[in-house]
């Protein structure tokens, strides 16, 4: 399974907008997208205000279900219309993520290629390539960006006013020693960006990274 995972710092940075773009120019590849919302912090990802994501099953604290398109508008419906084979809306309750993995992994079984947008699953399946999406003039970065930015393979910079990220225990120093593309909307996506994840994830080939650590 050749696996590219999109973060960021924050909501409303282009992340959706990003993997919508990779997803459209490259449809020769049968994309499964993931998207995964973590609840339970109070604040929506998609919207900011307080959270109404979490799943309506007390015994479970995840739910995996399948975008069928008839709301256009969502992000999963925007990558399923953007060329994606299937996209799958992953709502786990926060730091439940590793109960979940076992059914996310089972529902992936067989997949040849698969795009999480998500930081987090980072940490539990091993992507061939993980971009962050970073917009510095955010007031606010999410804790697993910062966390895992030393995982990052690429930054995307997001039009900013700001040239350096000003957030409290994000380690700067970590974007200039990183390969980086700087994108616009709509798209927040280049040639460079497509050219990359061809290279990084599309003509991978097949190897085991479903552990922590970074291969040399």
């Amino acid at each position: 399974m050749n696996t590219l995972a999109i973060g960021g710092n924050s909501r409303s940075v282009g992340k959706t907008s990003l993997a919508v773009s990779i997803i459209g120019a490259t449809r020769e590849v049968e994309w499964t997208a993931v998207k995964l919302t973590q609840f339970g912090h109070g604040i929506c990802s998609s919207s900011g205000e307080a959270c109404s994501c979490a799943v309506t099953n007390p015994a479970c604290p995840y739910e995996i279900s399948v975008e069928d398109g008839r709301v256009p508008t969502t992000d999963t419906a925007r990558m399923l219309a953007a060329g994606a084979a299937q996209v799958l809306w992953v709502r786990v309750a926060l730091g439940q993520l590793p109960v979940a993995m076992p059914a996310i992994r089972q529902r992936l079984a067989g997949k040849r290629h698969v795009l999480f947008e998500s930081n987090s699953i980072v940490e539990h399946l091993r992507p061939h390539a993980y971009l962050s999406v970073l917009r510095f003039d955010t007031p606010d970065c999410k804790e697993s960006a910062g966390r895992l930015a030393p995982e990052a393979d690429a930054f995307v910079l997001a039009p900013s006013q700001l040239e350096v990220p000003a957030w409290a225990g994000f380690d700067a120093e970590i974007v200039r020693q990183k390969p980086t593309f700087k994108a616009q909307p709509p798209s927040y996506c280049t040639p460079e960006i497509i050219e990359f994840v061809r290279h990084r994830v599309i003509r991978s080939g097949e190897f085991d990274r479903t552990s922590p650590g970074r291969s040399t």
